[in-house]
């Protein structure tokens, strides 16, 4: 049975992941500062520590591919189908030959991956808050989708 200031901490790691919206790595700096310095002392708290920890590593990790998917993609189209002759006239740019329909597959694979990740943002807030609310009530919380890097 896990004391209330064990479920508070263990709670607590969870949320200092939203810190993310405030402070640029807060995701990963607080929950680490959070578990190192409780971990020892608490097998519930050293678990949900690992759980944040291996949750925000893997939504790092698939962030990452679906930015290397998305970005190339789009860059390479723009730079295929934009040519570097345009017209300038009275303050308006005309640009001609712009053209998509070679490129329609790759775009749609782009789009895909830009969707996928904005999925993955609201998903983690919500999975976030989830955890938070199951940590709360004692009970110990995986992550969908984690990989345990930490053990």
């Amino acid at each position: 049975m896990e004391t209330t200031t064990e479920k508070n901490i263990a709670t607590f790691t969870h949320l200092s992941a939203l810190t993310q919206y405030f402070i640029p790595f807060g995701n990963y700096i607080f929950p680490i500062l959070i578990w190192s310095s409780k971990k020892d002392k608490s097998e519930f708290v050293d678990h949900n520590g690992k759980q944040v920890l291996n949750f925000q590593l893997s939504l790092l990790l698939y962030s990452l591919i679906l930015i290397i998917i998305a970005v190339p993609i789009f860059i390479v189209t723009l730079f295929k189908n934009i040519p570097f002759s345009a017209i300038i006239n009275d303050n308006d740019v005309i640009i001609n030959h712009f053209d998509f329909e070679n490129s329609i597959g790759l775009i749609t694979v782009g789009i895909i991956a830009a969707l996928v990740f904005f999925a993955l943002k609201v998903a983690e807030f919500f999975l976030i808050i989830y955890a938070s609310i199951k940590t709360s009530n004692g009970e110990k919380y995986k992550y969908p989708l984690s990989i345990p890097f930490i053990k």
